[in-house]
Formats: structure tokens, C-alpha cells, sequence
């Protein structure tokens, strides 16, 4: 395998391509139909999955509503003033009271839509019913008064809490025969394949499954009685048939336990299984663990994709399932005719990569060995080399991203030796200050002094102290320009009204000698929002662009002031403009350097633009210049309308001179 890969290693990018072509060609159809039949399969089985969850959804959604619309007229009823009022005369046998009764029950169950099966009973404060209607195959039947309901718990739980409650619960058949049930609840348990050894409620065969809520009636606060409403679900197959239809499932069962009283699937004679059971496999993890099952499930001789989720009474016990599934032999039926379109389309796949691999091997090696040797000579630090968009389209791309790849490289590297230079200086400036303002300070403290005792007589004494004076101020402002220069994240960020402060530096400088012969122009943004800035700090950079404007057009000229938003990038944007003698191109990428100046000496330091370079920098902003010879300048900043991190000005480490 080592020779066969250093073999490889020594052939041409074009080579290989075609071997790896062939080699694909060879095994294309085995690898391309397990690896297709393998996808598809697991896709299939996704939306099998996808499908029968949004099959249970829907399922619940129609179970949720039936139980909230029996929970509805439960509350209902148990909060009628009729009921209220004759429900403790009606247990003490009034009959006007249980006609009145009666009545109210009979108005709510002739309000429900044809073909709806229903119970109501009404028991008073010790579970005894007083009154109670049947609604079943369109006819009304009374219930049984004067029987103990209090022995159902769901009934008791009511009576003894004041609340409501609601559950699907399991009723025996001696109940269920007070209101003409048990007969419809009986179906016989019918012996499955699969199924468990022994029944999860001994009562299954006899009982009901019943979607129930109890409501107490409350009279001062004190329980006076409870409103039962029920639906069985034994042999009632109008809940999982309009599962089916609505919302377009296979299947659907409702179970009591383990055992099927309310289905659509169908046993081998056509009927409804009801009776029949549930597989082991489904007991184990959705009754006794709780768990809802999803996958393959043996139902009544077929495998079904099924999802199966527990149903739980009024305090949590489970006492039953509901069930929907669909037939897994469609799934099996799509696979396969997948499957055989797979096999075709693996067999044309062969047929043209043995046609085209050899000019697509040289299309796809030939553009890469150019950018290969481009990316040569631009280790070897020629960034001058440029990659044409030759071939595909994706070559096309990557030709021009390596081209702005390598433009952005150059800008990079000149950005750090420029970052590199201003760090460096500055921790110099900063060295440098430190060291000579304590001696700086002395000589101007004593040169004062001596001025000051020196008699008005001796002119030349004091001329020569006044010259000492003088070059010591001078020495003090090129203190405080590197000193300046030499601060880091001393930005004191307040609201700043960027247009005023233009303004303001508008008005003062027009009285200045210097700008007596400038015109000073505001193109200003009425528009532009407040900003988060060092306000003390702005003003020095724009006052440094002014002078410097100023300065460049000793004959006179127009200096623009302009600010512009720019919304999308939640920046504003400031530009000084000069109609002056404009900046040579070998000036250019230098007037950012500390101490480059053009300037004569004495005239300045050379630091300006390189303090304002490093407040914008602290803003988060950035600056630019475009120059012309003999037509001007015009510097622009950009800075954030917010700061991202406010800092607040360090207190100055040196003592003011």
C-alpha cells in the first residue's frame, strides 16, 4: 500500500485524475446502489417516522378535543344556577327538582351534533346520583338515581378536592350498567400472536374505557354535589374512523390497557379486531414503562410503521393507548421501485464517466497547476503575480479570490508595519516624555526665576533667559504631542453631537490669521444622529485636518466640512476637504508615520496625523486620504455611532509642565 501510495504521489495531478476516474468506473455500480438503496432506505424510514408522528399529532389533537369538549359541558353544567340551586333538593327526592335537573341535562346533550354518544350524571355531596340521561344512537335514556358513585375515583377525587377533573378512565361494568352501558363495554379478549401472557388490567373484557370529567358543583364555597360526563369508548368507533378520514391516517385504536376496544384494523375475516390484543414488545415499553414506542409493530398478522403514547387518567395512572400506524408494505413497495432506478442510473453514470474523464481530468488539473505555481512565486514574495480566470466557473472564482486574497495580503502586511512602526514609536514617545519632563520642568521653573530677579537693565541677561523660556515652551508642546501620541484606550465616550462640534471649530478658526484668506465651507448633514465619542479628543483631530487644510493653501482657498450617515452600516462619515497644493504619491503612505513631516524645522514634529490616526483607530473608526498635486485634499473618517466598549481616560502618568 506504501508503494502503491508514493507511486501515486510521483504522477501528475492530470494522471491521477483519469486513474481515479476509471477506478470509479470500475466500481461504480456496487458502491453507487448500496450506497443509494442505503440513503433512500433511511429516508424512507425518516418519513415513515415524520409521517406517523404527524399521524399521532393529529390523532391526539382529535382525543385533546374530545376530552376538553367533555370537560366543557361537565363545567358547564356544574355551574348552571339550576343545578346549584335544585341539586341538594333533588337528593332529598323533590321531583320539580329533578325535573329541573333533568332538563338542564337534556338542553346541553340536544346542543351536540347528531350521532354523538353521551352520559351525564348528577350526583349530590355524598356520590349519589340524583339525576342522569343516556345519550346513544340518537335516543335518550334516564340513568339509575339513587346509586353510589362515589366508589369511582375520578368522582370522589372531585367531591373531596372542589376541583375539576378530567382522565380517560377504566369504569366497571357494574357502574356501567346504572347508565345502560355494560353490555356495549363487553367484548370478549380474543387470544393474539405476539401478545403478553397475562392482561394489564384484570378487567379487560368486562370494563369500559371512558373519556371522563367530573366538575363539582359549589355552593358557597362548599361541595354540594358533581357533574360526571362521559364517553365510552368501547365499540364507539366514531372517534378513530374520523382520525382516519380527517386526518388521513392508515390506522387508528384506542386501547383499555393491552386490549382493542375501538379500532379500523382489520382481522383476516374483514372485521373490526376489536377484543384482539397488543404485542409483547409494545406492552413492555409503553405500560409498564411509560415510554411511547415508535418502529415496526406486529398489529393482527401485518407489520405496521406505528407510534403508540400512553393515556392516563385523572391522577396519572395509565390506563389505556392510542395507536396509529401505517402499512409498511407501500414503504416496501416504494423502496424497491427506487431501488431499480438507482441500478439505471448507475449504469449510464459508468457509461459517461468512461467517456468524459479524460479532457474533465485535464479541465480541472490544468487551471489548478497554473494557481499552484502562482502561489509559488508569491511565497518566494513576488506580489505582483496575478491568476487569470481561465476554465470553469469555479476556477473563474478562485482566480479572483486569489487575486483579492493576495491584494488584501499586501494591504494586511502594510497595515501591521505601519501598526508595528506607531507601536513602537509610541512606546518610545512614551519613554522619552517620561524622561525628560521632570528636567524640562526644572529649567523652566528656574529660567522663570532667574527672569524674574534679573533687573530691567540687564537687557541682554534677560533676553537670553527670555530665549531660554521660550525654547522650553517650545520643548513642552513637543512633551505633550508625544505624550498624546503615546496614550492608549483613553477614549471618555459621551454623546457627541458631531455637526455642532464642526460648527463650533467653524466659528473660532474664522477669526484665526490663518483663515483670513480660506473659506470655510459646512456641508453638513441635518440628519445625523448623536454619536458615542471622546468629544475633547475629535475636536483635536478635526482642528489638526483644519489647520493642516489651512496651511496648504497659503493663497487662499475653500475648506469643506461634510458629514454623511451611512444607515446600513450604523456609521457617520466626516470629510475635510482643501483646494490647496495636495500631497506628492511618494507622500502618500508616510503621512501617517510618526515624526514624517514636509514641514521646516521648528515649523513641526510630525506627530499630527499621527495622533489623530491613533484616535480615530481608538473610536473603532477608520481614515482615509485622496490627494491630487495642484487640486487639493480630502481626508475622511469614519466612525460608529456606537462604541462597542466604552473606556474611560486613564489619569495622565506625567506631571503637567
Amino acid at each position: 500500500m506504501q508503494r502503491i501510495s508514493a507511486w501515486l504521489t510521483r504522477l501528475k495531478l492530470q494522471y491521477i485524475l483519469v486513474l481515479g476516474f476509471m477506478l470509479t468506473a470500475v466500481i461504480t455500480i456496487g458502491t453507487s446502489t448500496w450506497m443509494t438503496y442505503t440513503v433512500i432506505n433511511k429516508y424512507l424510514k425518516g418519513a415513515q417516522d415524520a409521517r406517523v408522528g404527524r399521524d399521532m399529532n393529529l390523532a391526539e389533537a382529535f382525543y385533546d378535543l374530545k376530552v376538553r369538549d367533555i370537560r366543557s359541558m361537565a363545567g358547564r353544567l356544574a355551574a348552571s344556577g339550576t343545578v346549584r340551586y335544585n341539586v341538594t333538593a333533588a337528593s332529598q327526592g323533590e321531583s320539580q327538582a329533578i325535573r329541573a335537573l333533568e332538563e338542564s341535562i337534556d338542553n346541553e346533550l340536544r346542543n351536540l351534533p347528531p350521532s354523538t354518544k353521551r352520559f351525564v350524571v348528577i350526583t349530590d355531596a355524598r356520590g349519589f346520583s340524583v339525576a342522569g340521561q343516556v345519550l346513544a344512537e340518537n335516543q335518550y335514556r334516564p340513568a339509575l338515581r339513587r346509586t353510589d358513585w362515589s366508589s369511582l375515583p375520578i368522582i370522589a377525587a372531585a367531591l373531596n378536592s372542589g376541583q375539576i377533573q378530567s382522565g380517560t378512565e377504566v369504569i366497571p361494568a357494574e357502574i356501567l350498567r346504572w347508565v345502560g352501558l355494560d353490555e356495549q363495554a363487553r367484548i370478549p379478549v380474543i387470544d393474539t400472536p405476539k401478545a403478553a401472557p397475562q392482561l394489564y388490567d384484570p378487567r379487560e373484557g368486562t370494563a369500559g374505557l371512558v373519556v371522563a370529567s367530573v366538575a363539582p358543583v359549589l355552593s358557597d364555597n362548599q361541595v354540594i354535589g358533581s357533574v360526571l360526563v362521559g364517553h365510552l369508548l368501547n365499540r364507539d368507533f366514531t372517534l378513530v374512523d374520523r382520525i382516519k378520514e380527517v386526518a388521513g391516517v392508515d390506522t387508528s385504536t384506542i386501547f383499555l390497557g393491552d386490549w382493542r376496544v375501538s379500532t379500523n384494523v382489520l382481522d383476516a375475516d374483514g372485521n373490526r379486531a376489536i377484543g384482539t390484543r397488543l404485542s409483547k414488545e409494545v406492552y413492555d415499553q409503553v405500560l409498564i414503562k411509560g415510554e411511547e414506542f415508535t418502529g415496526p409493530a406486529y398489529v393482527v398478522g401485518q407489520w405496521y410503521i406505528s407510534r403508540y403514547r400512553p393515556l392516563y387518567d385523572h391522577v396519572g395512572h395509565i390506563t389505556g393507548i392510542l395507536y396509529v400506524g401505517a402499512n409498511q408494505s407501500r414503504f416496501q413497495t416504494l423502496v424497491v421501485s427506487f431501488l431499480r432506478q438507482v441500478i439505471l442510473i448507475a449504469i449510464s453514470a459508468l457509461l459517461m464517466a468512461a467517456l468524459i474523464a479524460i479532457p474533465v481530468a485535464y479541465l480541472i488539473s490544468h487551471p489548478l497547476t497554473i494557481l499552484a505555481m502562482a502561489t509559488r512565486r508569491v511565497a518566494e514574495g513576488d506580489w505582483t503575480v496575478r491568476v487569470s480566470g481561465e476554465g470553469y466557473q469555479e476556477m473563474h472564482i478562485l482566480a479572483e479570490s486569489f487575486n483579492t486574497m493576495i491584494e488584501n495580503l499586501k494591504e494586511t502586511q502594510e497595515q501591521l508595519v505601519q501598526k508595528e512602526k506607531l507601536a513602537s514609536v509610541g512606546q518610545l514617545a512614551a519613554g522619552v516624555a517620561h524622561e525628560i519632563n521632570n528636567p524640562l520642568g526644572s529649567v523652566l521653573l528656574y529660567a522663570d526665576i532667574l527672569h524674574k530677579e534679573t533687573p530691567p537693565e540687564n537687557v541682554q541677561q534677560r533676553a537670553d533667559l527670555e530665549m531660554i523660556i521660550n525654547e522650553a515652551t517650545r520643548c513642552k508642546a513637543i512633551v505633550n504631542d508625544l505624550l498624546n501620541f503615546s496614550r492608549q484606550n483613553e477614549v471618555l465616550a459621551q454623546e457627541t453631537d458631531l455637526n455642532a462640534l464642526l460648527r463650533e471649530l467653524a466659528e473660532e478658526v474664522s477669526r484665526l490669521e490663518l483663515y483670513q484668506r480660506v473659506k470655510v465651507v459646512q456641508d453638513l448633514d441635518p440628519n445625523l444622529p448623536v454619536i458615542q465619542a471622546d468629544p475633547l479628543q475629535l475636536r483635536q483631530v478635526f482642528l489638526n485636518l483644519m489647520n493642516n487644510a489651512a496651511e496648504a493653501m497659503p493663497e487662499g482657498g475653500t475648506l469643506t466640512l461634510r458629514t454623511r450617515r451611512d444607515p446600513a452600516n450604523e456609521q457617520v462619515i466626516a470629510q475635510v476637504q482643501d483646494t490647496g497644493i495636495g500631497i506628492p504619491p511618494e507622500n502618500m503612505k508616510k503621512i501617517f508615520t510618526p515624526f514624517f513631516t514636509t514641514k521646516p524645522i521648528g515649523k513641526g514634529t510630525g506627530l499630527g496625523l499621527a495622533i489623530i490616526y491613533g484616535i480615530v483607530k481608538m473610536h473603532r473608526g477608520q481614515i482615509s486620504v485622496q490627494s491630487e498635486v495642484g487640486k487639493g485634499t480630502t481626508f475622511t473618517i469614519t466612525l460608529r455611532e456606537r462604541l462597542p466598549i466604552q473606556t474611560e481616560r486613564a489619569e495622565p502618568s506625567l506631571i503637567a509642565l
